[in-house]
């Protein structure tokens, strides 16, 4: 186990009915917020109704931008951090998903730097200060209600990118599983597969002698596993929705990362799917991850051994390792398929003209690497990319 720091500021209020306390948990930061969320989910379910309701009674003015996307753009953060600059704003208020959360956090870091905030997303500058963020979660996937990164796509080159800092850590965020009852089937299983991913990120890892944190990812794992089923077929059982989104919070709040060093690769690779063709985040990593094992398994086969046995329940008894392994990606796989994902870049309606394109901007042209389990080159990437494309049939 490696040497770590461990500290998550995020306060977490859990439970039904837990927007209603939005006004409460601002008070101590701001008198004056924006209020930022995407389209109008948020209204037709009520929940905008309560939130504003909440932040009156608590004498909190409040400016709205609205109109976030899936894989948000830098424009409207550009346009967020222009309102809170001219109406002299004290927090950010996220209400919505991963996209509506990390363009709030990103508008809270570029308010007070004289820059353009892409410099955090490009390396040329981190930031040293930031407008305090709030979130109200309604989609159980990024965990950057509690997470330090915040991930921004740029028009100008279709190039995402992220940013971590600690600084962007929300000060606060309101979860309430009701408020998941009412999503599309495809949201939720990309949602699941996000999940998955974070855990999976940090499972392979070289770090040796982690059982507890090993043990932490199976578990979640397994807990998402067994719950996703149950929330796309009742889509109001609270119970399960409520594993689901404590699940998404503890996959990417720092915890499971503690001691060890995670990959990544995967992440960075979607991140050229959904940058350039702007697919679903979750839906890419369906067809990533997959590939990415294929690839790199035997860099360390007992892992994927023991990823399949204790996570997929592979018997191993009658099987080589190398079976084991690769039935253990084969059960991945199928659980996609049982959420109507596919694994599959034409699955996802992409074909095969620009994967040198991806492969490059993925490495900087050929100059850098991409993930630590495995490091990956341009050429690595390309084949993992071509992976991507042949389509694995259940069997």
């Amino acid at each position: 186990m490696e040497n770590f720091i461990f500290q998550n500021p995020t306060r977490i209020t859990f439970g039904k009915g837990a927007e209603n306390q939005v006004g409460h948990e601002v008070l101590p930061y701001a008198k004056k917020i924006l209020l930022h969320y995407g389209g109008g989910s948020i209204k037709k379910t009520g929940l905008y109704q309560k939130v504003i309701s909440s932040l009156k009674e608590a004498g909190i003015e409040f400016i709205e931008l609205s109109g976030v996307q899936p894989n948000p753009r830098l424009s409207l953060v550009h346009e967020g951090i222009k309102i809170c600059r001219e109406q002299r704003i004290q927090l950010v208020l996220a209400v919505g998903g991963g996209s509506v959360i990390d363009s709030a956090k990103a508008i809270g870091a570029g308010v007070p730097y004289s820059g353009d905030v892409w410099d955090f997303y490009t390396g040329k500058a981190v930031p040293k200060e930031t407008l305090p963020v709030g979130t109200i979660l309604t989609i159980p996937a990024a965990g950057s209600e509690a997470s330090n990164s915040a991930v921004i796509t740029n028009e100008d080159g279709w190039f995402k990118r992220g940013l971590t800092s600690d600084l962007i850590y929300p000060k606060f965020s309101i979860l309430n599983p009701e408020l998941a009852f009412t999503l599309p089937k495809h949201q939720v299983a990309c949602g699941v597969s996000d999940i998955m991913a974070h855990l999976m990120e940090r499972y392979f890892t070289n770090t040796p002698n982690v059982e507890l944190t090993d043990r932490l990812c199976e578990s979640t794992l397994k807990t998402i596993i067994n719950n996703a089923p149950l929330v796309l077929e009742q889509p109001d059982n609270y119970d399960a929705w409520a594993e689901v989104m404590w699940g998404g919070t503890v996959a990417h709040n720092n915890l499971l990362n503690t001691g060890r060093t995670g990959d990544w690769a995967s992440h960075d690779i979607e991140h050229e799917l959904s940058g350039i063709y702007d697919v679903a985040h979750g839906a890419g990593l369906a067809v990533i991850f997959p590939a990415w094992m294929k690839y790199v398994y035997q860099h360390d086969l007992n892992r994927f051994v023991q990823y399949a046995v204790r996570v997929w329940n592979v018997e191993n008894s009658f099987r080589t390792p190398e079976r084991t392994a690769l039935e253990g990606i084969r059960r991945l796989e199928n659980f996609y398929h049982s959420m109507g994902l596919a694994t599959d870049l034409k699955g996802i309606g992409i074909d095969d003209n620009r994967l040198e394109e991806m492969a490059s901007k993925c490495t900087n042209s050929g100059h850098s690497t991409v993930g630590n389990f495995v490091k990956l080159g341009q050429g690595d990437v390309l084949q993992i990319l071509k992976l991507s494309g042949i389509n694995t049939a259940k069997k």
